[in-house]
């Protein structure tokens, strides 16, 4: 039975458990997520900024980011186990600590307690080892087994809050119910009684909660009810203000603004890209009295031109200096500097510590003589992580082992004993324990197949990757198991050009592959063992885009994806077709804009894995390191359109998934020992984008 798309959306990403076959494994790319070796670090404000001076706050195990700073309120200090009784609320001595961390493959927001680290009589050594060391508490608020019985997959990575009694933080459990709807809302939990309300009305997306310094207010960036328009960069969100209790009195203040923060019970402050192409920070002050509108709120630029200044960070009542993160002209690297509201001038901090080190998301302690933000721990640490082949992710039921691989493009031999994947450059091949890694082909390749049939050979793209039809891209087939590299390839198409997505019949007959011989990207048939010389049929034919192909494994089937109702759009939708060109169908309606991507088949042919932007976007993007798709999620649907399940929930990009043919125990497996600083991720492109002031010079 086929299920409309309308109905399909009516039914969309349930609550329910993932109901799987029986032990399925599925491995998923998330775009440099094995670099993140996030940990937060502080520096005081009053003293010079030096690498000795700087201080980590986070365990060096973990991928922790997005810190607060809270005042310490009897509700926090109940928390603390019985030898921390001690502490009093307004104790200045230890350093407390509420942010995101990544542990077991899934996030959850700790609570951290620092006895005396913020005690600058303390020499650097003592003072390091006093944060570093077992004194340390750290304490779970939040996990996934505190919604619905842990019977859904949770996110928190924006940034939490908390002030008072109330821990206000981002969660997507909650389904929209639309596609391409974010699942972000903002929640307030109640410590003392962990009673939870969603501040967010149902429909709405909200990022980036900040609380007032009297904890009444709530301030979020947000879509309100225009929701997203498929953008990348930095969101067209307003900001919003409501009740931090029970999120009623909703009101927006600015129009076009993200990522909030408070002064005071009137004063906000906000980034924006300005007119003049920089992304600068702003001030809000909403009016004394009478009604608050965007009209009534008084908007002025703080940072000036020259340089992009965003994610910016306040102390309560201090009308003195914001903390900011900044991207320079000429600097590959963003940094944390402090701006002087009052002489309206930059303050160095980070660059001064780690000039070739990104630092992201600045805070600032309650008293502002601190100033927090996560980066790259690298090889400063002697706790190193190790790199993880496969990360166990966690999911809903224990039918489904869910990995994220250290590369991308993964597929399984025949029998599930070896993954071959791409490094770009590069094609490896490793057992699913992590033993027996090896380079098979060193070009540039994407894209990975098995021959079910002739052991050992794997098929992949070789050449630039999103290029033009004209561009000469080759499908290559390589014998995994020839130790010489140079009789081990062989090229199978020939006519230069755009040839990619290799898949094989599930006899070992034929290869199905795009191509863009015709002017366009078409979907094409050629013979296994000879490539195109040995016989070449056309399956599709359009003036549009139809890609990333996979084969069913009872031969049933094609699966793949196209921008054919809109061709150069850029949105792409899933489709099925026989192998003999008839049957062809829709699978899954992206809608406007969407982009469903990457369909790989499941072992019994039912149920196809992909990648695709249904759950919207989970933060902004400016908040994170660069990611092409700051929105992919990995779902599976089975092939009547039913069942359209989400397992992934984070604000990375995740795609080119893979369906194990045998299960996989939910374990991390070891790669290696690191032996480098693994911080070779990037920041977001679209910051080295520097507008010219006038006379083409740029200056601050």
């Amino acid at each position: 039975m086929n299920i409309t798309p309308l109905i399909l959306f009516a039914s969309l990403l349930l609550l329910l458990p993932l109901h799987a076959s029986a032990e399925d494994t599925i491995v998923f790319t998330t775009l440099g997520r094995s670099h993140y070796e996030f940990d937060i670090y502080s520096l005081s404000r009053t003293q010079p900024p030096s690498i000795s001076r700087e201080i980590r706050i986070t365990d060096g195990e973990s991928v922790n980011f997005n810190g607060y700073f809270p005042s310490p309120s009897p509700a926090l200090i109940s928390l603390l186990p019985n030898d921390a009784t001690l502490i009093q609320p307004g104790d200045s001595s230890p350093l407390h600590l509420i942010y995101v961390t990544e542990r077991n493959g899934t996030s959850s927001i700790y609570y951290d307690l620092l006895h005396n680290g913020d005690s600058d009589s303390d020499s650097n050594n003592k003072r390091r080892s006093v944060l570093e060391g077992p004194s340390r508490v750290q304490i779970p608020l939040l996990s996934n087994a505190d919604f619905l019985n842990g019977n859904t997959v949770n996110s928190f990575k924006d940034k939490p809050s908390l002030n008072g009694e109330f821990l206000v933080y981002v969660s997507t459990h909650e389904n929209s119910g639309e596609p391409r709807t974010s699942w972000t809302a903002v929640y307030s939990t109640e410590l003392r009684t962990g009673l939870t309300r969603r501040l967010t009305p149902s429909g709405i997306a909200d990022f980036s909660p900040a609380v007032s310094p009297s904890g009444n207010l709530t301030a979020v960036a947000s879509y309100g009810e225009r929701g997203w328009t498929g953008e990348v960069e930095e969101l067209s969100t307003d900001i919003y203000v409501f009740s931090t209790r029970d999120g009623i009195r909703r009101v927006k203040v600015v129009e076009h603004g993200g990522w909030p923060c408070w002064i005071d019970e009137k004063t906000l402050f906000f980034h924006r890209r300005s007119d003049d192409g920089w992304i600068s920070v702003f001030r809000a002050v909403l009016p004394e009295s009478g009604a608050l509108s965007t009209e009534s709120v008084k908007i002025q630029r703080v940072t000036p031109p020259g340089v992009h200044a965003f994610t910016p960070a306040t102390s309560p009542n201090n009308h003195n200096f914001i903390a900011v993160a900044t991207r320079r002209p000429g600097s590959d690297y963003r940094h944390v500097e402090l701006f002087d509201l009052q002489r309206r001038e930059f303050r160095e901090l980070t660059s001064l510590v780690a000039p070739e080190s990104h630092h992201l998301n600045p805070f600032l302690s309650p008293d502002g003589s601190r100033v927090g933000y996560h980066s790259c721990r690298g090889g400063a640490n002697g706790k190193r992580s190790p790199l993880l082949l496969l990360e166990n992710i966690q999911t809903t039921t224990s039918d489904l082992s869910l990995f994220r691989i250290d590369g991308s493009f993964p597929s399984f031999s025949p029998a599930g004993d070896r993954i071959a994947y791409v490094k770009m450059p590069g094609v490896y091949v490793v057992k699913p324990d992590g033993s027996g890694r090896r380079e098979v082909y060193d070009g540039m390749a994407f894209s990975t197949a098995w021959d079910p049939v002739r052991l050992g050979r794997v098929y992949t793209s070789s050449g630039p990757t999103f290029a033009t039809e004209r561009t000469e891209v080759d499908i290559i087939s390589i014998d995994v198991d020839v130790v010489d590299k140079s009789s081990s390839v062989r090229r199978l198409t020939t006519n230069g050009k755009n040839n990619a997505f290799p898949w094989p019949s599930p006899d070992g007959k034929l290869i199905v592959f795009r191509s863009g011989r015709s002017g366009h990207k078409n979907l094409y048939l050629m013979d296994a063992e000879k490539g195109e010389t040995g016989g070449l049929w056309k399956l599709t034919e359009g003036a549009w885009t139809d890609t990333m192909c996979s084969w069913s494994p009872d031969g049933e089937w094609i699966a793949f994806a196209s921008d054919r109702e809109s061709p150069g759009s850029g949105s792409f939708e899933l489709f099925l077709i026989h192998p003999n060109g008839t049957g062809l169908r829709k699978l899954i309606q992206s809608g406007t804009g969407g982009r469903t991507n990457h369909p790989i088949f499941s072992p019994d042919s039912k149920s196809i894995v992909f990648t695709s932007d249904y759950a919207g976007i989970s933060a902004e993007p400016i908040s994170n390191p660069h990611h092409y798709q700051p929105y992919g999620d990995i779902f599976t649907v089975k092939l009547d359109g039913s069942n359209l399940r989400r397992l992934t929930h984070n604000s990375y990009e995740d795609g080119t998934p893979a369906w194990a043919p045998r299960f996989i125990s939910p374990n991390d497996v070891v790669l290696r020992r690191k032996n480098d600083s693994s911080c070779a991720f990037e920041d977001c492109h679209w910051l080295n984008k520097h507008p010219m002031l006038k006379g083409g010079k740029i200056s601050c």
